[in-house]
C-alpha cells in the first residue's frame, strides 16, 4: 500500500496562525529610515511584471514618481488612467516577490490592485497576442500555501472576473475568460508539466496570479490578474511580441476598461 507523504515544505503552515512579522510594521520603520510621511497609496495600483508598461510611461512623460512609497525594494509611478489617478509598479515579478509588495500596497491604502503579466500560451485562443481574464489559476508555486491549506486553483473573485469580463467582452485587443498555471520555474516548463495544464483546460502560464488570489482571499482584498499572451515559450520565431510600443497601448486599454468597470474602492 502507497503511503502519501506530506512534503516537508508543508510543515507547520497554519492559515488561520497570525503573523509576527507585519508590513505595518516594516512600512513604519521604512518611512523612519527614510524619513518619509505617512500618505496613503492611491487606491488603484497596477502590478506591471514585465517592467514595460511602466518604463514607457516615464518615457512618454505621463508618470511621476510617488515619493511617499516606503518599500525597500520597488518605485511606486502614479499616472492619469480614464480621469482616474493610479499607481503603477514595475517589475514585480514572481509569486513571493508579489505577494510581498501587495501586502505592503494594502497596507498603505490601496483598494483594488490589477495585475497585468504577459504570459505563455498554452490551451491557444488564437494566434498571440490576446488578454486573458485569469478566473483561477494552478498553484504551482510556494507563496500561496502560506495563507491556505493545499488545493489545485486559486480561485479569482468571481464578482470581479464577471464585471471585468463584461466590460471586455466586445474590445480591441481580443480579450478571453479562463484559467492560468502558476509557476515558479519558467525554465522548468516540460513537456509533461505543459500537457498536464492543457489537459486542465489552461490557457496560460505566468508566475504570480495563483499566490495573489489566494492572499486576496485571506486578507479580504480586491485584487484581479490579467495575463497578456505574447508568446509561445520560444518555440517558434517572432515570439514574445506584445505589439506596437511594447503593448503599451494594448495594455493601457485593457487596464483602463478593467479599471473603469470594477470602480473606485
Amino acid at each position: 500500500m502507497n503511503r502519501v507523504v506530506t512534503p516537508p515544505i508543508l510543515d507547520n503552515k497554519r492559515a488561520s496562525s497570525k503573523s509576527l512579522f507585519t508590513p505595518s510594521a516594516l512600512l513604519r520603520e521604512a518611512r523612519r529610515q527614510k524619513g518619509l510621511a505617512d500618505v496613503p497609496a492611491p487606491s488603484v495600483c497596477i502590478f506591471d511584471p514585465d517592467g514595460d508598461l511602466a518604463r514607457r510611461l516615464r518615457q512618454m512623460g505621463r508618470s511621476k514618481p510617488f515619493a511617499a512609497w516606503p518599500c525597500y525594494h520597488t518605485d511606486l509611478d502614479t499616472f492619469e488612467l480614464g480621469g482616474r489617478r493610479v499607481g503603477i509598479v514595475g517589475r514585480v515579478v514572481g509569486a513571493s516577490f508579489a505577494v510581498l509588495v501587495a501586502e505592503e500596497l494594502f497596507a498603505s491604502g490601496c483598494g483594488l490592485l490589477v495585475s497585468l503579466t504577459s504570459a505563455g500560451q498554452i490551451t491557444p485562443c488564437g494566434a498571440p497576442p490576446y488578454f486573458v481574464v485569469i478566473d483561477r489559476a494552478l498553484r504551482d508555486e510556494g507563496a500561496s500555501y502560506h495563507y491556505a491549506p493545499p488545493s489545485e486553483f486559486a480561485d479569482a473573485d468571481p464578482g470581479l472576473v464577471k464585471v471585468a469580463a463584461a466590460a471586455l467582452a466586445n474590445t480591441r485587443p481580443r480579450c478571453v475568460v479562463g484559467a492560468s498555471w502558476t509557476t515558479d520555474a519558467p525554465f522548468r516548463e516540460t513537456a509533461e508539466a505543459i500537457d498536464a495544464a492543457r489537459g486542465k483546460g489552461i490557457l496560460a502560464v505566468e508566475m504570480e496570479a495563483a499566490a495573489l488570489y489566494t492572499f486576496a482571499r485571506a486578507a479580504g482584498v480586491r485584487i484581479l490578474c490579467l495575463a497578456h499572451v505574447t508568446n509561445t515559450m520560444g518555440l517558434a520565431g517572432d515570439d514574445f511580441e506584445k505589439g506596437e510600443a511594447d503593448g503599451t497601448r494594448d495594455a493601457l486599454a485593457v487596464l483602463e476598461a478593467t479599471i473603469a468597470a470594477l470602480g473606485m474602492p
